[in-house]
């Protein structure tokens, strides 16, 4: 696992079935969803998915095929989607937030659902899938690393991490912003903060050349703090930075118009 949700973890734009609201969304209702989701559960999946540290209190254990199919069933349903979410069902708040709509998402929402994520699974896909794209990304990625709950502290780097992937339009700065925090970070030997941390500042350090440079620079001086956690950021992030396959696609990046043009 390298900050990826099983369930979820390739981000892509809904298609344009999906992004509409579905013709039928007065069919479809929490009622009629839960049960959707618990016909398609499985035992051996909860199994499954708990030995990868997938656990909640409620969970029925949808495949993501499964999950996605009935995603695609609903189209796009915001309201559902937060009401799906309150049941407090890990399959239905994945659910939940695959049908969203994230121009809708408000700081609030953020806070809100930030506050239940209970396994890595679901901070994941939701900071994938939906907030990402939300207005208030880039404010809830610094400020939710300050947060001492995991899986909320976990959200602000993973956030990060899709942000260095999925915002084409930002500048440097912010990132170089939050390499800062990163540093700042590094500290934290809970398994599921590391790894985010570490994924955010090898994400980071992929986008473009200024940035790789900057993100090995944090690298090595987190290394030379000397935390057991900080070391081991900082040698897994600098062993991909540093490798042939990065460099080499950083250099051809670097060769189209405008790739490392944003300060």
């Amino acid at each position: 696992m390298r900050g990826q949700s099983r369930s979820l973890s390739t981000h892509k734009k809904p298609s344009s079935s999906n992004s509409r609201p579905s013709n039928h969304a007065g069919f479809w209702t929490v009622r009629r969803a839960v049960a959707e989701l618990r016909r398609h559960g499985n035992r051996r999946n909860v199994e499954g998915m708990a030995r990868f540290g997938i656990r909640s209190k409620k969970i029925c254990g949808v495949s993501k095929p499964k999950m996605d199919e009935v995603a695609r069933r609903i189209g796009r349903n915001h309201s559902l989607g937060l009401a799906l979410w309150k049941t407090g069902i890990h399959d239905a708040r994945l659910l939940g937030m695959l049908i969203s709509d994230a121009p809708q998402v408000t700081s609030r929402q953020m806070e809100l659902w930030v506050r239940d994520f209970d396994n890595w699974d679901v901070c994941d896909g939701t900071c994938c899938h939906l907030f990402v794209d939300a207005k208030p990304a880039w404010e809830k990625a610094f400020a939710w690393t300050k947060r001492q709950q995991e899986f909320q502290k976990r959200a602000g780097f993973a956030l990060a991490a899709f942000l260095a992937i999925h915002d084409k339009v930002a500048k440097n700065a912010p990132f170089r912003r939050f390499l800062t925090v990163i540093e700042r970070e590094a500290w934290d030997e809970r398994n599921f903060v590391r790894k985010a941390v570490n994924w955010a500042l090898r994400n980071i350090g992929k986008r473009n050349r200024l940035l790789n440079r900057a993100a090995i620079d944090t690298a090595e001086r987190i290394r030379r703090e000397g935390t057991p956690a900080g070391r081991w950021i900082a040698t897994d992030a600098l062993r991909e930075l540093n490798s042939d396959a990065v460099q080499s696609r950083l250099r051809r990046k670097s060769r189209r118009p405008n790739s490392n043009g944003r300060k």
